[in-house]
């Protein structure tokens, strides 16, 4: 006779999992919100009202940002922006690998939680080091004139360019090679997995990479559509997280790679 009953380790194990699980998604939601709350109420900037949606009337024609010469203070504020801006529109995309990593930790290790911190932050310092780069285009599309008041390019050769080069990269080999390691989170953590905090730091360092790799260019379209642009923000967010979880994820890259070019042509004509 069998008896179905659960033992008290596995009901243990269990509660473990429960909370463990819990804890992480609370921490997710936690970071995810404090860094859209900082970006949504303009990311320390002075700016008027309508400024981040495109609006705001007559004060679009004078200088809709309070922005200040660029020197190594105001490359700092600018950086943190960046890096906040990053982990508001990327750690959504990742909780899934954070969450799966989680679990197993519990089951394969001694369950520290510090481990799952680590690779994290790891994957946050992935993308504070595209946030250096992408200061620095910043500061020198502005000292350039290249980009307007309100951090768009005020370039039709340039915008098109970008938007053409985001469509190729969505069609390279690269790019879904990427995209398909983000997809399959299992995959990754079984073949690459590093005892220690230490060894979660570098898991998390290795994922932000192939996450950089699959939507890098995707994020440098903010300088097309407004580096504080609302809507473009939450729509790069919410299309990456489409890609990386729905079941016709690539389909979606490749579509959108082909639409994107099209797109930056007829930018380019016009």
């Amino acid at each position: 006779m069998t008896s179905t009953s659960r033992t008290p380790v596995s009901g243990g194990l269990e509660r473990m999992l429960r909370r463990d699980r819990m804890i992480a998604i609370g921490s997710l939601v936690f970071v995810v919100a404090l860094s859209w709350v900082y970006t949504l109420s303009g990311a320390g900037m002075s700016m008027p009202d309508g400024a981040m949606t495109g609006g705001g009337g007559a004060q679009m024609s004078d200088m809709m940002m309070s922005r200040g010469a660029w020197d190594l203070e105001y490359a700092a504020l600018m950086l943190i922006m960046w890096c906040v801006m990053m982990v508001a529109m990327m750690l959504p995309s990742a909780a899934p690998m954070i969450l799966l990593y989680t679990a197993l930790n519990r089951k394969r290790a001694d369950g520290s939680l510090w481990r799952v911190a680590a690779f994290g932050f790891a994957y946050a310092v992935a993308w504070a080091g595209f946030s250096i780069l992408a200061t620095g285009a910043q500061w020198a599309l502005e000292e350039s004139a290249l980009m307007s008041p309100m951090m768009e390019t005020s370039s039709a050769y340039m915008g098109g360019a970008l938007l053409i080069a985001a469509g190729v990269w969505q069609l390279t080999p690269l790019k879904h090679a990427c995209l398909r390691h983000c997809r399959a989170p299992i995959v990754f953590i079984v073949q690459r997995w590093r005892e220690g905090v230490g060894g979660g730091f570098l898991m998390g360092l290795e994922h932000g990479a192939f996450c950089l790799g699959c939507c890098w260019v995707l994020m440098a379209l903010l300088f097309y559509g407004g580096v504080m642009n609302l809507f473009w923000i939450l729509g790069l967010a919410v299309y990456v997280l489409l890609e990386k979880t729905v079941p016709a994820g690539h389909f979606l890259s490749r579509g959108t790679g082909a639409f994107l070019i099209v797109w930056g042509v007829w930018v380019i004509s016009a």
